[in-house]
């Protein structure tokens, strides 16, 4: 069974649905599903972002000209419904990263790995929470505690690691679909050879999965999160 376009010529129903499932309304829906979904903050989509910023402004263009041409109200409506769809995935993907940026910076701003995943945008953004926090701080609380206590990394100086700052729980369980058979997924901690801790994952199933396992997975595109 095939798809037939304007000129008449057939398009396999397999290659229309991959056709529309790859338009970039959908690869940012994608984007902002595996982004809800993630505990951890993923890379952010500089060039899917782009693409949609310049594709939102043209549809306001068009909106306006169709609206100061008089076209059909239900058309309009429709149409301004596409556009409304685009707009709130993109403030909604955008303010779901703000909000993890927030809640970790200070773990982002010190691991190279995630400050990498940053737009520059959101680098700058996290510069200027790092410096008003640690001055939040610093005059509200820090300055008030003896000296031994005064770090806003460290609970005190006898501390070994950077134990005030919170970071993403990756242990956190997350329903996930491949995309494509997938074999060697390693469970649990271990021996990468001990194969009772290896699994395999079949395309479009439903897995309910440790997140630590699969976020290589889900980084290199493999794997959409649910």
């Amino acid at each position: 069974m095939a798809s037939s376009d304007a000129e008449g010529l057939s398009i396999p129903i397999d290659d229309y649905e991959t056709l529309l499932s790859t338009t970039d309304v959908e690869l940012l829906k994608r984007a902002w599903r595996n982004e809800k979904a993630a505990p951890d903050i993923l890379r952010f989509e500089t060039d899917l972002i782009g693409r949609i910023r310049e594709q939102i402004q043209l549809m306001e263009e068009t909106a306006e000209e169709k609206s100061a041409a008089g076209v059909d109200p239900l058309s309009l409506s429709l149409y301004q419904m596409d556009l409304d769809r685009a707009q709130f995935l993109l403030r909604s993907y955008l303010r779901i990263r703000i909000q993890k940026i927030e809640k970790f910076v200070f773990h982002i701003a010190k691991t190279e790995e995630l400050w990498n995943k940053l737009s520059r945008e959101e680098k700058n953004f996290a510069r200027r929470c790092t410096e008003d926090l640690k001055q939040h701080l610093e005059d509200s609380v820090l300055s008030k505690l003896p000296e031994n206590y005064q770090s806003f990394q460290k609970q005190s100086v006898i501390s070994e690691e950077d134990d005030m700052i919170p970071e993403a729980q990756l242990d956190t369980f997350v329903v996930c679909r491949s995309k494509e058979y997938l074999t060697g997924i390693q469970l649990e901690d271990g021996p990468v050879d001990d194969r009772s801790m290896l699994f395999e994952m079949e395309p479009g199933v439903l897995y309910f999965i440790c997140y630590k396992s699969i976020k290589a997975l889900v980084e290199s595109g493999k794997i959409d999160l649910l």
